[in-house]
């Protein structure tokens, strides 16, 4: 098991379904949503866009926003409680009409990459008591706890909702320290919590796995399961887009990245890169020229570089070339695109 997927952990990414499910418990719960999302520079397609993704780094500034905003060390455990349990996502629908909670869970196993590509839980099971293991990437760090503890809190709600209060967890097991009272963990777990622990875990009773659904449908099981396969499909076809974007940032300062020289270093042939791209919904060019704009109205934006320096950072052999390609992304010319947002504040539509 493993919670990266091989990724890089600058590569690893959740779905806005996670923004989507703490946005209105945020409000519910009193906190100054507007600052957290200026602070976090969340995007209004990360709050209405279904199959958006975003960098799972950005959960650490999250965490640090929300505690700040919140004056609440146990911030992650008290937000888990407000979530709303469900929000109509494919995982939900594959536990529901399954035959019972433990086919629930080992089908979800398959499917987690949907809402992060940072956490994956294992189901362990033995005779008497099983367990469902947590490993979180970047678990070491301690910016992650509130990640971490609002996932496991979280989990346990859901369980609980799926099998209709039937799922009771005997232990919690936290890898990370106690932060302030524990008695507030074990308030909010409702059962025994143990730190340091080898590994992150929910300890529960064997007999739990075969609660049946009262939702259970085989047609719409298979619905449901051809549905996730689709998304996943989808997702692992952006993998390449992802892969192809991180070989142009390393190659642009050196000249100008090809299909070629970028299929060279995926160690793939150009025409399955570029059947994969097109498969993905996009081109080779395209993503070139998505990657150079980011990046040229990211320099203009929140850095003093020359318009000379930015030219070259970005790749292009002419200043007249990227005029041409800055005006025609932006309807602005480089000059008038820096002054702008200089005189605006900060926004997370760049």
């Amino acid at each position: 098991m493993t919670a990266s997927n091989t990724k890089h952990f600058s590569d690893l990414s959740d779905s806005s379904f996670l923004i989507q499910l703490v946005y209105p418990a945020m409000q519910n719960m009193g906190l100054d949503v507007e600052r957290i999302v200026e602070e976090c520079r969340i995007s209004p397609s990360l709050l209405q866009d279904r199959s958006a993704r975003f960098p799972h780094t950005a959960q650490l500034q999250f965490w640090r926003v929300l505690e700040a905003v919140s004056g609440d060390q146990h911030i992650g455990l008290h937000l888990a409680e407000a979530v709303q349990v469900y929000r109509g996502q494919v995982l939900e629908y594959l536990f529901l009409s399954s035959p019972n909670f433990g086919e629930g869970l080992k089908r979800a196993q398959n499917y987690q990459r949907l809402v992060t590509d940072a956490m994956q839980f294992e189901l362990q099971v033995s005779e008497q008591l099983s367990r469902v293991c947590l490993e979180f990437a970047g678990g070491d760090d301690p910016g992650f706890r509130h990640r971490n503890e609002c996932f496991a809190r979280f989990l346990i709600r859901y369980f609980q909702a799926v099998t209709e209060g039937a799922f009771v967890v005997e232990t919690v097991n936290l890898s990370h320290s106690a932060v302030g009272d524990v008695a507030e963990y074990e308030r909010v777990f409702g059962c025994n919590v143990k730190f340091d622990s080898a590994e992150s875990s929910l300890v529960f009773a064997t007999s739990i796995l075969a609660t049946p659904s009262t939702h259970a449908e085989p047609d719409l099981l298979k619905l449901h399961e051809k549905l996730a396969s689709k998304q996943l499909a989808r997702l692992s076809r952006q993998d390449v887009v992802g892969d192809v974007r991180q070989i142009i940032a390393e190659m642009l300062e050196l000249g100008q990245p090809s299909l070629e020289t970028v299929a060279a270093r995926l160690e793939m042939n150009e025409r399955v890169l570029r059947s994969r791209l097109t498969e993905a919904g996009t081109s080779f060019n395209q993503v070139l020229a998505d990657y150079r704009c980011v990046l040229a109205k990211r320099l203009l934006a929140r850095t003093d570089e020359s318009i000379a320096d930015v030219v070259y950072l970005t790749g292009f052999s002419e200043p007249s070339t990227f005029y041409r390609a800055f005006k025609r992304w932006t309807e602005l010319t480089p000059i008038e695109y820096r002054q702008l947002k200089k005189a605006a504040k900060p926004t997370s539509g760049d």
